[in-house]
This record gives structure tokens, sequence and C-alpha cells, in this order.
């Protein structure tokens, strides 16, 4: 990579992080009463404050990079004229916003020609920032992260997540009592992109899940491989994987083995 595309991946990581801090103190000044819709079923929801977030970042980053592409989970969506594309969750975790629990973040990824190349993922409730930039490494808080490898899988922690859409359960059911009698315990978060970034810095070994979008994971795909990492979304199986190297290839047997069995 030249000097000048790493300073430019830098400078984005750096409009990024800012973008993502204004969103969570947007965030955290949390109403009493929020105002709910539903997506995808009735149980999928989302709030004006997911709304009022995303609107803030479209914003900013607008003033920003007023020529790249936006792709947001509450509609943003906008062409790119300079090659660059964020992906953005406004509130990941939303059903833990709306019960106010710690979990929720601010999910801000941008992809190039090559793939993700930077990636902001902030918790304000945990106090955490992940940040990463291709070829630069990433970091938790200013420390960097480093995957947990190796890992065996009858020592390995595992968080996932579950859609909302009951029907895309059945995976995750037989999934979870296949893994159960095979690792060390099961995590759930509530937030794709921080249980993808727990991947990068230690806080678990792996994960998986279907159904992610690309504002899900785009971020957390730039921490996560940068601290080394492995991660993939197949999307003839709309299946999202993310550990170390000498985790990643046994978890995604167990997971294809699920999903040929269904």
């Amino acid at each position: 990579m030249t000097s000048a595309k790493s300073a430019q991946l830098l400078e984005l990581l750096d409009i990024a992080t800012m973008i993502a801090k204004k969103a969570g103190d947007l965030l955290l000044d949390r109403p009493t009463t929020l105002t709910t819709d539903t997506k995808t079923s009735d149980i999928d929801i989302v709030t004006h404050m997911d709304k009022l977030s995303e609107k803030l970042i479209v914003s900013e980053i607008q003033k920003a990079r007023p020529d790249d592409g936006i792709v947001g989970e509450e509609g943003a969506d906008h062409p790119s004229k300079s090659g660059y594309i964020w992906h953005i969750d406004p509130v990941d975790g939303t059903v833990n916003y709306f019960y106010n629990i710690p979990g929720w973040n601010v999910s801000i990824g941008i992809e190039d020609s090559e793939g993700p190349c930077v990636g902001v993922v902030y918790s304000p409730t945990t106090n955490s920032l992940w940040t990463g930039a291709r070829g630069q490494g990433s970091f938790l808080n200013g420390k960097r992260c480093k995957v947990n490898d190796p890992v065996e899988l009858d020592r390995a922690l595992i968080s996932t997540g579950f859609p909302y859409v009951l029907e895309d359960r059945k995976f995750q059911i037989k999934m979870l009592s296949t893994l159960l009698m095979q690792i060390r315990d099961l995590r759930r978060t509530g937030g794709a992109a921080i249980d993808i970034c727990n991947v990068a810095s230690g806080g678990n070994d792996g994960y998986y899940e279907q159904r992610l979008k690309s504002w899900d994971r785009t971020a957390a795909f730039v921490i996560a491989s940068e601290a080394g990492a492995i991660v993939s979304y197949d999307p003839e199986r709309d299946l999202t994987l993310a550990a170390g190297p000498s985790l990643y290839p046994k978890l995604k047997a167990v997971a294809h083995e699920v999903l040929d069995s269904l």
C-alpha cells in the first residue's frame, strides 16, 4: 500500500471516529419514551432515535466527504462518485437500546474497490471504542487488538445473535444444540458489531450468525481482520464467521454441517 493511500485511510478513520462519537453522544441523551416502528417482523423494531442517529451520521459524512457513497440500515442510499462507500448502522443492537441495557453501538464502516478498509465501532455505555484501517492495525481504546490464537473448539467462547424473522431461527436452534456440546460456552451481547469486535480484542474466540447486512459487518470486519482474525461472509449461505486462524475452520465446519442438515 502506498503512503498516500495509507494517509487517506487514516484521514477517513479520523472522520469516521469523530462522527461515531457524535452519534453516540446523541444516543446517550435517551428520552424516557421511545417511539417505535417495526421492520422485518413484529419483533424487529426501529426507534425514532435510530432514525435521528442515521440522519446525523449521513449529514456529517456529506459535509466531510460529499462524493462518497452511503448505505444505511434505516434507508440512506447515496451512490459513490469517489470509490468509497460508507456502511452505517446508527444503532446496532436496537433492542438493547430500547430496553436501556448495554451492548448497543454505533457502527461505521467504509469500503473501497478492494473491500472493507476502515472501521469504527463505538459502544458508549461500555466505554469501548474499536477502530481499524487496512494495513494499520486495530485498537480498542487505543490499545492494539490481537485475536486469541491458537484456541481449540472445546476451549472456545463463541458469540452469536438471533435473527428477528422467526423462520430463520431454525439454524440458530440446531447450531446452539450442536455447539454447546463442543465448546467452553456461548455469549450474546445483542449487537453483531460488538460480537465481532470482541473476537478482535480477545473478548471471545469466535463468532457466527446468519442474515447480517453490510452495515452490521463492514466496520467490524476491518477491526477483526487487522487483529489477525479470519472473517468471511458467504452470500450463498448468508453466513458470517469470524475467529482466529486455528479455530476458524473448525467453527466453519460445524456451521456448514448444521446448515446442510436443515
